[in-house]
């Protein structure tokens, strides 16, 4: 589904966060896709979308590491690149989990909406796939995963 077609559709936002994901399919290539929403003032983060939702569910929340990937992505607002399982070790503790799924790459865009880091979107697969073709192509996401945001945030105000 498109973009286009996924706004016109009453389940939001996972609709858009469908688009979403086929958009990222068809730009950089994706195994694994999920969307994190953050709360800086209380130091939390929880996935808003997941299309393994066996392996990553969207229920619950998770603090905010301290360690090289926030400062990159939370504070600096900046595009994070492993493109090896050992890099992913690196950063994240469920690295067994994301390797057990095929996945040893991964990069995850922030989503800055009226200054703020309000999230992010995480693209994971084979070793090695994040090339720097596929980086400057994933620029392309940041409106269209803005829009998802907003219209999550949207629907948490009316809900």
């Amino acid at each position: 589904m498109t973009m286009t077609g996924a706004l016109a559709d009453p389940d939001q936002p996972f609709a858009v966060f469908r688009a979403l994901e086929d958009q990222v399919r068809s730009s950089v290539g994706v195994r694994l896709f999920t969307l994190m929403q953050v709360d800086h003032d209380r130091g939390v983060a929880w996935r808003a979308y997941s299309n393994m939702p066996e392996a990553y569910p969207t229920s619950g929340e998770k603090p905010i590491p301290e360690n090289i990937w926030t400062e990159q992505v939370l504070v600096r607002r900046e595009t994070f690149v492993a493109n090896s399982i050992d890099e992913i070790a690196a950063v994240f503790p469920d690295h067994a989990l994301i390797q057990s799924l095929g996945c040893e790459s991964c990069i995850n865009i922030p989503v800055v909406i009226a200054g703020d880091v309000v999230g992010t979107m995480n693209c994971l697969d084979v070793a090695g796939h994040y090339t720097p073709e596929k980086l400057r192509a994933a620029d392309a996401l940041i409106v269209p995963g803005a829009l998802a945001f907003l219209l999550s945030q949207a629907g948490s105000a009316s809900g």
